[in-house]
């Protein structure tokens, strides 16, 4: 077997390797150059080693931009796409004030936690449904 094919075989199973132990879909694309160049190299002997290196860095850079163009932003959104904002997740949700709306401000009692509410003057006791997050504060309107 040629050194250079066998030198090609093995940086890419390095890649691909480097890819499972850190993914990041970056080593991935630098791999599948890596088979280009082992595939070209094993059909076409005699291919200089500066050239075989050239192809490389350009496949390279063409995978990877292949990659930011058409895969990147195709991720799987999630089911629960509020799951670690947690004000976020109350949206919706129907709740007695605990401190009346004075001046725009009161404050509403969820589980455990006291959060801050805005919206229109409301007595203590009154309904009022969660329409938006804002940081900590939630504004609220009467249920």
């Amino acid at each position: 077997m040629r050194w250079d094919v066998f030198t090609w075989a093995a940086v890419a199973l390095l890649l691909f390797a480097a890819e499972a132990l850190a993914p990041g879909a970056f080593m991935l694309w630098l791999g599948f150059a890596a088979v280009v160049v082992f595939l070209v190299v094993f059909l076409v002997p005699g291919i200089p080693v500066l050239a075989q290196v050239a192809a490389f860095i350009v496949l390279s850079f063409v995978s990877i931009q292949i990659y930011r163009k058409y895969f990147r932003g195709r991720q799987r959104q999630s089911d629960q796409p509020a799951l670690n904002r947690r004000a976020a997740a109350l949206v919706g949700r129907v709740v007695p004030l605990d401190r009346a709306i004075v001046n725009g401000q009161g404050r509403v009692q969820i589980a455990d936690a006291y959060w801050t509410v805005t919206g229109p003057e409301l007595p203590m006791g009154t309904p009022v449904k969660i329409i938006a997050a804002d940081g900590m504060t939630l504004k609220v309107e009467v249920a």
